[in-house]
């Protein structure tokens, strides 16, 4: 499991505890943390498409 989906997990369990107390600051927090695991993610798979797309157009036929 990827470090951005343990995020995201650990983001759910926060949301989830705070909306089972009531601690909406804790709810808010889980989301928040979700949030930024999905943001991260996307980063990663963007430098990953980069990277792709840098190694098809170089050069190493020659």
């Amino acid at each position: 499991m990827s470090d951005n989906a343990m995020d995201k997990a650990k983001g759910k369990a926060k949301e989830m505890l705070g909306k089972a107390t009531g601690n909406e600051r804790m709810k808010t927090e889980g989301k928040v943390d979700q949030a930024k695991a999905d943001t991260a993610n996307m980063g990663d798979k963007a430098k990953d498409k980069l990277k792709g797309v840098r190694d098809s157009l170089s050069d190493d036929d020659n």
